[in-house]
């Protein structure tokens, strides 16, 4: 694993087969990493699952229907939290593995970006479980429940959480799309301002399909959505600058 761990030069010359054992050898760093990741997070697999059950109003239970269900949902949530952990190693090798093909100035762009990613990932994972799932879960588990004998299957629930905790953590990834799309050229700050109307239509269907899709969920994840938006005009408009502007801005053209 030569060439594994630190992006090769841009004017590198490489065959394909160079690239293609590249490429194996960074593939195999991500899944030795996951799979260590996965030991860790099914050796804590209680501490997990407390966590999740957290949100589940006192006096439900998870329940499981079938002989294998529950070591499957336990293996799927550790899973989840495996792909978590080692998010940023998986990030930072699919860069390096992209990097020879890209210029300096995109190279310049991406890196700070990269570090920005798990930050508002894990930012995004948080506030959906301190937030938006709590308040998804306990309008789901009490509507109509006079009507009905609510029982919380473990498989739906965890799958439930963990899809709702990860799609938040995707969409506040807003502000790195704006600032590496304002920094490459693709838009500008003046163009998201503009767009404001339809990004928030924009977002309020992006939250209406997000896991629960009940109403009050979806005017609590639309909040921090719309903020975050805001937030990327401001942003983009500080650092999102194209090169070429900073360098005519400091030549006085």
């Amino acid at each position: 694993m030569r060439k594994a761990g630190k992006p090769i030069a841009v004017d590198a010359e490489l065959s394909m087969v160079d690239h293609l054992d590249e490429l194996r050898d960074r593939l195999i760093i991500c899944a030795i990493v996951f799979v260590a990741a996965l030991a860790l997070a099914f050796t804590f697999n209680n501490e997990i699952l407390n966590i999740l059950n957290g949100p589940i109003p006192p006096g439900k239970e998870p329940t499981t229907f079938g002989v294998s269900e529950a070591f499957m949902t336990t293996m799927t949530i550790s899973a989840y939290a495996a792909l978590l952990i080692s998010l940023p190693l998986i990030l930072w090798e699919l860069y390096a593995f992209m990097a020879p093909v890209v210029s300096p100035d995109q190279r310049r762009v991406a890196a700070p970006l990269l570090l920005m990613v798990p930050a508002l990932f894990v930012g995004g994972v948080v506030f959906s479980y301190y937030v938006v799932l709590p308040a998804a879960v306990d309008f789901l588990l009490n509507f109509n429940d006079d009507q009905f004998d609510i029982l919380v299957r473990a498989k739906d629930y965890y799958s439930f959480a963990a899809m709702t905790l990860v799609m938040m953590g995707v969409l506040f990834q807003m502000p790195v799309v704006a600032i590496g799309a304002s920094r490459l050229g693709v838009t500008t700050p003046e163009q998201m301002r503009r767009s404001r109307r339809p990004a928030v239509v924009a977002i309020a269907i992006v939250a209406m399909l997000l896991p629960g899709t009940d109403p009050v969920s979806m005017v609590i994840s639309m909040v921090p959505l719309v903020i975050l938006y805001e937030s990327s005009i401001v942003l983009a408009s500080i650092f999102g600058r194209p090169k070429s502007i900073d360098e005519a801005a400091l030549s006085g053209v």
